[in-house]
């Protein structure tokens, strides 16, 4: 036996090419795509608008709204300095109330864990509440493919597993559907659906409760994710709007939670801080119409079988970067995507991960990696962004998107190695620290008029300069530099008439202090 004494590993991320925290595909050719469909943009336009408008009515109604964000922040912040030691109490709580803890190293581990404990049930189908945890590790997909059937009970999550299709959005999954795209889903894929069902909500609503009403009442197993778990009391919680949650965590013999790990809290307090900020941020509600909070085992009330399945599944890879780690402070609350200009008209298919929009542009990276292998789309996301400020400040636990997606940005290009970017770069710097090569390249540059239009821009330039061009327009460098005009007798005159107006305004100042 010998013992290793040298620096520890690097904690592992999402293994490649498992889950859905990849795209096959980089953020631009799949956002080139999406901006050709006018209906999509239409969609999520009237939809972000809608949710940020209400947003802002309610969170302006809180005097301590800051003063909640703070506190949310700090909550959120200590958790994750002290996350081993909460994890190990969470586990102990849920132990002691009759629930049973296992750990998931990544999301191949969970699938098993989960298709083992469903499979000992005897059941072949299982009822779901809506969670990114398990659309992460592509939980479905792995359930189907052993025989097991899962039934999604979100109404918008309904949508998107019977049109085959991909969750859009954090909080509303088929936010790119419209009403009379949602009834031809339904037409098509629900059994005995009335054939004259029309497009009012109510009616598309009441299709989907008949639909899902049977299964809630003889579907024995359940699969949920949590908002948050309290490490003080072993308590788990889901919040939701449609009742589906209620039903699928009260009526099946059998609950199985997926849980990430980021999602644990320290007291039981710190819900009132976070039933605060998570109703407003997300569905611009002052509280959730559900909330539902469970503690173990009760005898005689509820699931009488409990599995919370704490999931890792790169979490640690992030909590160990010192500034990446901020984003695993996320509540889930899709606030940062209805207020981000790039999202609005890319929508979340883009992105290629079940977390699409700003958070989604560095906790996916964070997750998976991006730069694991040759041309790895996930190395494009940092960039998905304007870097505009506004997801910042839509936060309500204060993350710094924009200042992780620059951190980002930086190790790809560390990462990257030569490429004709840095060469472009190190070219530049080598002529500007060279006067005599500044002057003459100023005078080359001149020459790129002629490739200006009569509005005075250049559209189109030669690769490797081609992908500024293609989504933008070029000044034409002008007639004189200023460094010739400056040396003209123009520019002579022009700054000792400076000089004089600067002289006069300052002896006036000088006579009105007196």
């Amino acid at each position: 036996m010998s013992t290793f004494l040298g620096m520890p590993a690097t904690p592992p991320r999402s293994p490649y090419g498992t889950g859905n925290l990849r795209g096959d595909r980089t953020f631009p050719e799949a956002a080139h795509e999406a901006l050709l469909d006018e209906q999509l943009r239409r969609n999520l336009g009237k939809a972000t608008r809608t949710i940020r408008t209400k947003r802002l009515g309610v969170t302006a109604e809180l005097p301590d709204w800051e003063q909640l964000r703070d506190a949310g922040s700090a909550i959120k912040t200590d958790t994750m300095n002290r996350l081993p030691e909460l994890l190990e109490q969470l586990e102990r709580k849920v132990t002691e109330h009759g629930g049973t803890v296992h750990w998931a190293r990544d999301g191949a581990e969970a699938n098993e864990i989960v298709a083992r404990l469903v499979r000992a049930t005897g059941s072949s189908d299982v009822i779901k509440v809506k969670s990114m945890a398990t659309q992460e590790i592509g939980l479905n997909e792995h359930l189907e493919s052993i025989g097991i059937t899962p039934y999604e009970t979100d109404l918008a999550e309904l949508i998107v597993q019977l049109a085959d299709d991909r969750p859009s959005h954090i909080l509303v999954p088929a936010i790119h559907r419209n009403r009379d795209e949602i009834r031809q889903i339904f037409l098509d894929e629900i059994p005995g659906v009335d054939p004259d069902l029309d497009n009012v909500p109510a009616h598309l609503a009441a299709a989907a409760r008949a639909y899902l009403r049977e299964k809630f009442m003889t579907t024995k197993v359940a699969v949920s994710g949590a908002n948050f778990g309290i490490a003080e009391t072993g308590t788990l919680s889901v919040v939701e709007s449609e009742g589906n949650g209620r039903m699928c965590l009260t009526l099946p013999d059998t609950l199985i939670t997926v849980m990430g790990i980021e999602k644990v809290l320290p007291r039981y307090q710190d819900l009132e801080v976070f039933l605060q900020l998570l109703p407003r941020s997300s569905t611009g509600e002052r509280m959730n119409p559900y909330t539902s909070m469970w503690t173990g085992v009760t005898p005689g009330d509820g699931p009488q079988d409990f599995h919370l399945v704490l999931l890792d599944n790169g979490r640690t890879a992030a909590l160990a970067d010192t500034i990446g780690r901020e984003a695993l402070n996320c509540i889930r609350c899709s606030a940062c995507l209805n207020v981000c200009p790039v999202y609005e008209r890319t929508g979340g298919h883009a992105y290629g991960s079940t977390y699409p929009g700003p958070i989604g542009a560095v906790l996916t990276p964070q997750l998976a990696g991006m730069d694991t292998a040759k041309g790895d789309p996930n190395s494009s996301l940092p960039y998905a962004s304007s870097l505009c400020g506004a997801c910042f400040d839509a936060c309500p636990v204060k993350i710094d998107i924009p200042s992780m997606l620059v951190e980002l940005r930086h190790q790809h290009t560390e990462q990257s190695g030569t490429t004709a970017e840095k060469l472009a770069m190190r070219a530049a710097a080598g002529v500007m620290k060279r006067p005599v090569l500044y002057t003459a390249a100023q005078k080359a540059a001149a020459l790129g008029r002629i490739a200006g239009g009569r509005d005075g821009t250049i559209s189109h330039l030669p690769a490797p300069l081609s992908g500024w061009s293609d989504s933008r327009d070029t000044p034409a460098p002008p007639r004189q530099t200023f460094r010739s005009w400056l040396a003209s007798a123009e520019g002579a005159a022009t700054m000792s008439a400076a000089a004089e107006e600067g002289a006069r305004r300052t002896a006036d100042d000088h006579e009105e202090d007196r």
